[in-house]
Parts: C-alpha cells; sequence; structure tokens
C-alpha cells in the first residue's frame, strides 16, 4: 500500500526543478501510508513528474521501488494497491517478450499496459489500486480507480495544470491558496455524514470515481469512461439469476471466497484480520484459517459500556477457529485522544463516528502486522443492514396509509425522547433487542412523515439531517442517485435498489474511505476479499431470498459460515461499529463540543445557521433528545475547519 501524487504542468510555464519541489512537497505529506521509501520520476521536456511513497509488502527489494518504467521505457507507473493476479498475469508478459526484474505486482501493470494498453490491462486484474500511467510516446496521462473504491484518488485541473494524489493533504502541498469551500458538497455532507464522489469539500477538486479511467491528453480536456460499471454487473445478474439450490450457491460463493481470501494472503510481511465476531470478519478469518498451517492472528478492540461491546463474541470465534488472537479494552480516554487526530486523517469533513474504533484497532493491529483482512463489502453485497428488510417492511406497511395517518402516527413517536424509547425497550430480551433502539423510532418518524417514494423513504432513513437547506447557508444540496429515477426500472426490487445505491455511494465514500484513513495513518494495509470483483458479481445473481428473507439478511453467506463456525457463537441482532459518542457529548467531549457549537462562531462563519443546531445542543446536552447524529457532523466539520481553513 503507498501514496501517489503527481503534476503535469502542461504549458511547461513552471522549471522543471521547482516542478519537482512542488511535487516532492507533495509526496512527502504521504509518508503515513509509505514510511519504507519515496522517490520522484520527471519528464522535464513534458513538464510532468510523477511521485511516489512505499509501504513495501510484496517484493522488498529494490526491484519493486517505484515510479516504475516499464522494460521498453514507453510507460510510466505510480501505484497505490495490490493486484492479487499479478503471477498469472506475467506468464503471458513474458511469452510476449517482456522482462521483469523482481516479482511485486506494479511489474505486471506496468508491463500489461505496454503490451495490452492500458484499458485491456485494468480490465484483466484482480485487486485494489489507484494508479497514474504516463505514457512518454503518446505524452497521455491515464488515472485509474478500482472497481469498487477501496483505494482513493483526487484530482483537480486548472489553466492546464493537473494535480492528483491519493489524498488531498498532498494536492494542498503542491497547489497555492486560495482553496475555496463547495458549499453545495456541504449540503450533502449534511445529509449523509460524507461528500459523496466526485465532489469533494473544495470547489474544482474531484475524487475519481470507482470503475473510471480519467484519460488526459496535452492537446485536449480530460475524458472520464468507465472500464466497470456495477449498473451492467447488476442488469447481468437480475437477468440470469442463478438457478440451483441454496446448497449449491453456498458451494460457489464458499469457493469464490476462499479464493478471494487465499489471494490476499500473499504478502512478505507479516499479516493478519480484524474480527469482530460478525459475520462478514468471521468468514474471512475462517476462511484464512481454513487455507493457512499456522495460527492466523486476529485482532479486536472492546468496548466497557456493554451495549458497544462485541469482543467477547469475537473471542469465542477465534477460540472456535484457533487464532492467535489479540484484544485491547478501550478506555473511554483512549477514544476521546483521537478525535483531535481526525482532521488531519480524513482530510475532508467526515463523520462516521466509528472512525475512531477503526482507527484504534488499526493503530493495535500494526503493532503486530503490516497486513490485515476485513469484512468490509459484505452488508452491501449481501443484504446485511437492518435498514434494508425492516425498511422493505415498514415502506410496504405505510405505504397504504393516507399521510394524515402517518403524520399522527410520527407525532406520537416523536413526543418520546430517543433515550426514553431506549429505556422502555429495556423490556424486549436483549438477543432480539436493536442497538440504539431510541434513534431508530425517531428515524421511523422521519420516514412516516416522509415522502410517498421508496427511494425518498430510504433517503429519510439515511439522513443525519432531513432538511440540510434549513442549516446550511449559501449551499444547494446537490441531486444524487437517491433522485435518479431510472434506478426503479434498473433495480425494482427494494432490498436490492439500497444495496445498489449503498454499492455506490456509502460503501466507497464512507466505509472504505473509514477504512483507508484510519489503516493507513499508521501506515498499515487493509484488503477488502468481499470486494472482489468476481464475489460482487456472483452475489448479484442471487434471487434476492437467498440474500435476505424472514428479516434475516445475509442468508447465503451465513450459510457459508456456519460450515466453519458453529451458528450459536455468530448468530445476534447487529450492532455496528458504534461508540458512545452521545454519553461523551455529555460528559468529557462537552467543553470541546461547545466552543465548535457557540452560536457566536458559528454565526461569524457564515456556513450554518446557528438557531438549529445550538437548540439541537442544548436539548442534547439536557438529555431531553438524543441528537449525536446531526450533531457529529457540525462537530467534524468545524474541526477541520479549524484545521484547515483557518
Amino acid at each position: 500500500m503507498c501514496g501517489i501524487t503527481g503534476m503535469w504542468d502542461m504549458k511547461r510555464r513552471e522549471a522543471a526543478d521547482a516542478l519537482a519541489a512542488r511535487v516532492g512537497a507533495m509526496t512527502d505529506r504521504l509518508v503515513h501510508r509509505g514510511p519504507d521509501a519515496g522517490s520522484l520520476w520527471r519528464d522535464d521536456p513534458a513538464g510532468l513528474v510523477l511521485g511516489h511513497r512505499r509501504l513495501s509488502i510484496v517484493d522488498l527489494s529494490p526491484n519493486g521501488a517505484q515510479p516504475m518504467e516499464s522494460s521498453c521505457g514507453r510507460f510510466v507507473i505510480s501505484y497505490n494497491g495490490e493486484v492479487y493476479n499479478a503471477a498469472e498475469l506475467r506468464a503471458p508478459l513474458e511469452a510476449a517478450g517482456r522482462h521483469f526484474r523482481g516479482h511485486c505486482d506494479t511489474e505486471a501493470i506496468v508491463e500489461g499496459a505496454a503490451v495490452w494498453g492500458v484499458r485491456a490491462t485494468i480490465e484483466k486484474c484482480i485487486g485494489m489500486f489507484a494508479l497514474a500511467l504516463w505514457d512518454r510516446q503518446e505524452r497521455t496521462l491515464f488515472l485509474v480507480r478500482d472497481r469498487l473504491g477501496i483505494k482513493p484518488l483526487y484530482w483537480t485541473i486548472a489553466d492546464r495544470r493537473l494535480a492528483f494524489g491519493s489524498e488531498l493533504k498532498a494536492l494542498r502541498a503542491g497547489l497555492p491558496d486560495p482553496w475555496e469551500l463547495d458549499r453545495d458538497a456541504i449540503g450533502a455532507y449534511l445529509r449523509y455524514g460524507y461528500i459523496p464522489a466526485p465532489r469533494t469539500i473544495y470547489r474544482g477538486v474531484q475524487k475519481l470515481a470507482p470503475g473510471m479511467i480519467l484519460t488526459v491528453r496535452a492537446d485536449g480536456e480530460p475524458r472520464s469512461e468507465p472500464y466497470w460499471s456495477l449498473a451492467t454487473i447488476a442488469q447481468q445478474g437480475q437477468t440470469n439469476r442463478f438457478g440451483g439450490s441454496e446448497d449449491e450457491a453456498a458451494d460457489e460463493l464458499d469457493a469464490l471466497l476462499r479464493d478471494a481470501v487465499g489471494r490476499r494472503m500473499v504478502a512478505d510481511v507479516p499479516l493478519g484480520a480484524f474480527l469482530s465476531g460478525g459475520i462478514d470478519s468471521s468468514t474471512v478469518v475462517a476462511l484464512m484459517q481454513a487455507q493457512s498451517a499456522r495460527a492466523v492472528r486476529s485482532f479486536t478492540i472492546g468496548f466497557r459500556e456493554r451495549d458497544y461491546d462485541e469482543a467477547q463474541h469475537a473471542a469465542a470465534v477465534a477460540r472456535h477457529l484457533g487464532t492467535d488472537h489479540t484484544e485491547l479494552y478501550l478506555s473511554p480516554q483512549q477514544a476521546l485522544d483521537v478525535v483531535p487526530k481526525l482532521p488531519t486523517m480524513y482530510d475532508e469533513p467526515f463523520a462516521d463516528s466509528s472512525q475512531i474504533p477503526t482507527f484504534l484497532v488499526s493503530e493495535m493491529t500494526r503493532r503486530h502486522v503490516t497486513v490485515a483482512l476485513s469484512g468490509d463489502g459484505g452488508d452491501e453485497l449481501f443484504a446485511g443492514y437492518t435498514r434494508y428488510f425492516r425498511g422493505e417492511t415498514i415502506w410496504r406497511a405505510i405505504d397504504v396509509l393516507p399521510q394524515r395517518a402517518r403524520d399522527l402516527a410520527a407525532a406520537g413517536v416523536r413526543s418520546i425522547s430517543p433515550s426514553a424509547w431506549s429505556a422502555l425497550a429495556t423490556v424486549i430480551p436483549e438477543a432480539r433487542r436493536p442497538a440504539q433502539f431510541g434513534d431508530k423510532m425517531h428515524k421511523l418518524a422521519n420516514v412516516l412523515a416522509g415522502e410517498s417514494e421508496a427511494s425518498s423513504f430510504y433517503r429519510q432513513v439515511i439522513s443525519l439531517w432531513l432538511d440540510p437547506a434549513r442549516v446550511l447557508i449559501g449551499g444547494t444540496e446537490p441531486k444524487g442517485l437517491l433522485e435518479d429515477a431510472s434506478i426503479r426500472d434498473l433495480v425494482p426490487d427494494f432490498v436490492e435498489r439500497m444495496q445498489y445505491i449503498d454499492t455506490l455511494t456509502y460503501l466507497p465514500d464512507d466505509i472504505l474511505t473509514k477504512v483507508d484513513r484510519a489503516s493507513m495513518a499508521v501506515s498499515l494495509e487493509a484488503r477488502v476479499p468481499m470486494l472482489d470483483h468476481r464475489v460482487v458479481a456472483f452475489a448479484w445473481t442471487l434471487p434476492p431470498s437467498m440474500k435476505s428473507d424472514g428479516g434475516i439478511g445475509k442468508r447465503i453467506l451465513r450459510k457459508v459460515l456456519h460450515r466453519y463456525v458453529p451458528r450459536e457463537l455468530v448468530e445476534r441482532p447487529k450492532r455496528g461499529f458504534a461508540m458512545p459518542v452521545g454519553q461523551w457529548l455529555r460528559g468529557p467531549l462537552q467543553d470541546w463540543a461547545s466552543t465548535l457549537l457557540d452560536a457566536r462562531r458559528l454565526e461569524r462563519e457564515g456556513i450554518f445557521q446557528p438557531e438549529p443546531i445550538v437548540t439541537r445542543w442544548r436539548e442534547h446536552r439536557e438529555g431531553t433528545h438524543d441528537w449525536e447524529q446531526s450533531l457529529w457532523p457540525i462537530l467534524m466539520f468545524e474541526a477541520w475547519k479549524e484545521r484547515w481553513m483557518a
């Protein structure tokens, strides 16, 4: 895993050494992504410089150093990621006369580009990657991001100067001020807690969307085109549904996942896995242990707050599988000490509070290994989120109700505070009690009062602020996939439609962003076998009933897991990787939050309307409402702004 940067001054206005100094500064900002080595490559006549920071994983020798030239000298690559089928790609390339210096996967890509072309090579790759390929002969730059958006890539172009990098902080190191806020992007951030691609927090700077190749030539405008499309995969999968039995589907999924996991266990450095004890991570660890002659290293963190702790479940799975298990029970202070680091780690506003435990488990894991496998992606592929099947049930029930009845029901639910709902829920047996019950009841109220359309209903469920326009000054929330009416025809089934939307938005822009920044902050490579594109394609062939049925998600994935781990060790209500942030905001984080949410400060900045924010902060402190989910985005924005826009 690495960090990449580059700049192309197409008009060649800047002296070559000065341009190299810019890219050198950009590259230096990514040392955490690649602490083992760093280098630049220059094409002075073209006005282009590529930068690279290396975290050595496969082929630790200088033969794996980047930026790397192809053996013919035509192509140069700066690359972040791993290609897991590099050995299979190598054989036909050697047969075509290409010379390999070592055994790193980077060589397979750059030599493949010279033999097969850029797009054809990328289409052959199984892996995660963000890369820049420079064609010296045609003076063309290709920027490429992997199919699911596991690895990040940012870019901007102005007055024929293009810059790119793995993180925004790299771009800021190489490009002059002013950096202007994109207020429309803030509108989307208030709703989702992240900024959906292709926007970023800065006007004129973009995220390259997953599955895309951006082609830039000196004599033309950048052109972006997909080399892989989830829409195509979803359409093909629904047209050609898996026709076998559930046992046969489980056999095929077992084989696919076993291969995906096995490929991701190849490394020349110590390797382990995150283990929460849930379905996804337990499946990954089980398949690792099934293919390993020694005990797999597994890692988890626990919380003293019982409602948030799953460490004992992870330990039970680890004992059954025989892993070499390490766990760390966190004190509140350990978690709180992470909060000041978040604006630097996530260098645009990001409000998924599980960013804190994700960083802490990464930090602990890095003390023992350099690579860790993760179970991320299972929820989106196999319908694991409770909001999918509960949402479908609720939607079918409320869709037939008159709006007046829905409004009255919503008012009734809202008349009881979230904390009171959570207290009432204690009468439900713990094994069947949903986590954060009060918050879920108030989201139900939002749904009842919302628009009468399935996608609008889903937007209500996932929104942190239901009406960003009420809070944001001078910006308009951009329309996204949830407003795209064509998706209803592409994916008619309610649950599958929500899976589709999440795979294109929430997965890359929240989940994978969270894991990438948290792991890379401590120079840990995180690999996600569930998101092998072959697994994704197979998941879309499964009938909906094999994914969620009778209120149970991940039906077929559970069937695979139960072959390795007894049902009683993994079957329990889904909790997620949450933190007691709401409690902390009334306790040790209260002074910090009060400073950031001060009405005079908000009014002076002119970005947010102070009144709704200050009101919610007062109600949260007093305990009459739990406003954690809407206050945390404001706090993360204000902390980010203090760090980057002061």
